[in-house]
């Protein structure tokens, strides 16, 4: 075993020689040529070609019949460039809208999906994050299909997300590639980013790289964040919404020197208004205050093939929830009224640096490493929760190829180092979780028929042992447009029971951990195999473009941490014994029946059972059909960049089942499942120059709202209180306005 690590580590540094040619493909913005990733390069009339790297730098295998190199990006001229002999090429892509006397035949998409990438994996810009009231990272999928998004508890006013019928623990989130959601951050860390911040986003479905971690179960969404010397140099983006929510978002970005920048990102957020829409004595949303700044710099060295990123990171946050009379100067820790706080600080240092040889572009390393102290003091009622998490993490990662460019290959160590401290009533919780781990992995990419990548990591945890992740994607075109996918793969995790289900203190609920022997809490580790299969076909319908995408995943966990709500007095934490899985079917239609207006819809289907102490169960909670629709329009361009944008999103949910409440006095007793929910957000923004536009827009326009979210609310010190059965809006119709001024 020791001797097979070995050479599957020396492996990417074995040389072959093979004739191929080299260059890099640039964009001009802001009056700078930048590289351009993600560009198509291939040779005409062949199956040979290749994507640009993240530094915009390519490799292609070279034959003397070789003679044109054809050169697209979407949103750009494609272009054909004559070659007579092996040189390095660097070519400059110019943008549709920037060229004089031709026709422009495509846009660049909010979303995009790749044909070619073996992982199934889709980008979405800040176009698409502009579409909605995206204000944090929670909000970011509100016109996404493959993200679902809910109130986690009818207290709090925090949003949680699902992927294919999982909740965020099972998903891996990062900030450029750095596990970012995860530990004492999971349940609330999502409203920790700003919509602002981010550039993208790449959500992939199914197991992910192996190069992120052993943690990924039901895929992978990473946020890749604004750069400050492509970023505006100021940016304001100023929002109010009628639920008393105030928001202001500003850009500072300064080139320092040629190769030095740097951006100061500053965010505020306030609500001091109370609200309680349905009489039941709770507000419907918490009041809040945070404040959020990063100092991001940049250093770029093409010549030498360097780039680096520094991040300083602090945060401040602070929720109060509870009866709209609550005073916690007065009330907290008494039963005069039932309140909750919640107090976050965080800081965080990120660094980056990566390396790509001049002389041979297919070569680079990479370095990654990232601390964060997280502290939380909260209470729920009279129950106490506190956290403090200290992190760290690093990752090497060295790409290079075998023979040729179609053979790709990247290896490295990573190391994890993680302290908790946690506070629970009475109980004291405290534990050290670190790894040491290696990878590697290799893609094969052709990009006409077949592309595979395969990866494998081993980890040496301190409480979860020795264990080997296996990752498994490949993609096959059968015919022109269209992409069959299938992977596999293997993922493990410690379950931070109370950190991720810190919704279950706002009941009366008594915790209970029913197991001793496991190194977590008593428990033994989360084990699953994800398996996934997705078709994307691209057509014409009409002479206009369209596509559909099925994709059918499941996910089987050899053991799992059951979170067992059915007994309406108590929160039960236990290891698997028996059956867990996750079924998940998507199908998806993309139209654009005329110019400038597109048309996404969706529909799922779940099955979610667990077996629980009391029997198989559905999962609680997670609609067995949902429906997803949305619509875009955009006016034609006028002189100075003026144009209108339209947006509507409608989701339909189906019944969901509520945890068992036959124990409960009939007064509080629930039926087995909730009604169906249909809500409509729509959003108009109003383009005045290329520096100013504002936006008005409403979420839930058709005012549907969950009537009696909280059981027992007129005895919340009572043994039935619960805050836990939400299954749709709590607050109603929600309307915003907003504004952004740039100056580039």
């Amino acid at each position: 075993m020791k001797k097979l690590i070995v050479i599957i580590f020396i492996l990417p540094f074995i040389s072959f020689s093979q004739e191929q040619l080299e260059g890099v493909v640039l964009e001009t913005s802001t009056g700078k040529q930048m590289p351009l990733p993600g560009a198509n390069v291939y040779w005409l009339g062949s199956s040979v070609g290749t994507i640009t790297n993240d530094d915009g730098t390519f490799a292609l295998p070279y034959k003397f019949s070789f003679t044109k190199l054809v050169i697209s990006y979407v949103g750009f001229k494609t272009d054909t460039i004559d070659v007579t002999e092996n040189k390095y090429i660097k070519h400059v892509l110019q943008a549709s809208e920037e060229l004089d006397a031709v026709t422009i035949t495509s846009r660049k998409q909010a979303t995009v999906k790749s044909y070619l990438q073996a992982t199934n994996t889709f980008t979405v810009s800040s176009d698409e994050l502009l579409k909605a009231a995206c204000c944090n990272l929670s909000e970011s999928f509100e016109t996404n299909p493959s993200i679902d998004v809910n109130f986690a508890d009818a207290v709090s006013g925090t949003k949680q997300i699902k992927m294919l019928g999982l909740t965020t623990p099972y998903i891996l989130i990062a900030a450029e590639n750095i596990p970012a959601i995860r530990g004492a951050s999971q349940a609330y860390g999502l409203s920790f980013i700003p919509g602002t911040w981010v550039e993208s986003i790449q959500i992939t479905k199914g197991a992910g790289s192996v190069v992120n971690g052993f943690e990924s179960i039901a895929g992978q969404i990473n946020t890749e964040l604004v750069k400050p010397n492509t970023d505006d140099r100021l940016f304001v983006n100023a929002f109010a919404g009628l639920n008393g929510r105030y928001e202001l978002n500003t850009h500072i970005n300064q080139k320092v020197s040629d190769k030095w920048s740097t951006g100061l990102y500053v965010h505020g957020n306030m609500r001091d208004q109370k609200f309680d829409k349905n009489d039941d004595t709770f507000l419907d949303v918490p009041l809040k205050e945070q404040i959020n700044v990063m100092n991001r710099w940049q250093y770029t060295n093409a010549e030498k093939g360097v780039v680096s990123f520094i991040n300083l990171r602090y945060l401040n946050d602070n929720t109060q929830a509870g009866q709209l009379d609550f005073n916690p100067d007065t009330d907290k820790g008494t039963t005069n009224f039932w309140g909750s706080e919640i107090n976050t600080e965080r800081f965080e240092v990120t660094t980056k640096l990566g390396y790509v040889n001049p002389e041979i572009p297919h070569q680079s390393i990479g370095f990654q490493t990232a601390f964060s102290h997280h502290d939380q003091d909260s209470y729920f009622g009279l129950n106490l929760y506190d956290i403090q998490h200290n992190s760290f993490y690093s990752n090497v990662v060295y790409n290079s190829i075998i023979s040729d460019s179609r053979h790709k290959v990247k290896t490295g160590l990573s190391f994890t180092y993680d302290h908790y401290d946690e506070l629970v009533n009475a109980s004291t919780y405290e534990r050290t979780e670190n790894s040491v781990g290696g990878f590697f992995e290799y893609s094969y990419d052709n990009l006409d028929k077949l592309s595979m990548t395969a990866g494998v990591r081993v980890d040496q945890h301190n409480r979860l042992g020795f264990f080997v992740t296996p990752r498994l994607h490949v993609r096959y075109t059968p015919w022109e447009k269209s992409a069959l996918r299938f992977s596999v793969g293997r993922g493990k995790r410690s379950a931070n029971i109370f950190a991720e289900n810190q919704n279950m203190f706002s009941s009366s609920r008594q915790i209970n951990i029913l197991n001793s022997g496991g190194k977590i809490y008593g428990l033994d580790p989360e084990v699953a195999w994800n398996y996934g299969v997705s078709y994307l076909q691209g057509f014409n319908l009409f002479g206009r473009k369209a596509d559909v995408t099925f994709d059918f995943y499941r996910t089987d966990f050899q053991n799992q941490v059951v979170v067992d709500w059915e007994n309406p007095y108590e929160i039960n934490f236990y290891n698997l014994e028996g059956d867990s899985y996750a079924n998940s079917f998507q199908f998806e239609f993309n139209y654009n029946p005329f110019e400038h207006f597109d048309i996404r819809t969706a529909y799922k289907y779940y099955d979610v059972k667990t077996d629980y102490n009391s029997g198989k169960l559905e999962k609680p909670l997670v609609p067995t059909h949902r429906f997803f629709a949305n619509a875009s329009y955009e006016t034609h361009v006028k002189d100075n960049a003026k144009q209108w944008k339209f947006d509507a999103t409608y989701n339909w949910l189906d019944a969901q089942r509520f945890p068992s409440t036959d124990l409960s006095p009939s007064e509080y007793q629930l039926d087995d499942y909730s009604p169906t929910v249909g809500t409509l957000n729509l959003q108009v923004t109003k383009v005045f120059s290329p520096n100013f536009e504002v936006y008005l827009g409403g979420e839930n326009v058709t005012n549907v709202r969950q009537s009696n979210p909280i059981i027992s609310a007129d005895d919340p010190f009572g043994a039935n209180f619960d805050s836990n059965y939400v299954y749709g809006p709590i607050f109603g119709s929600m309307y915003y306005a907003g504004l952004r001024f740039r100056i580039n």
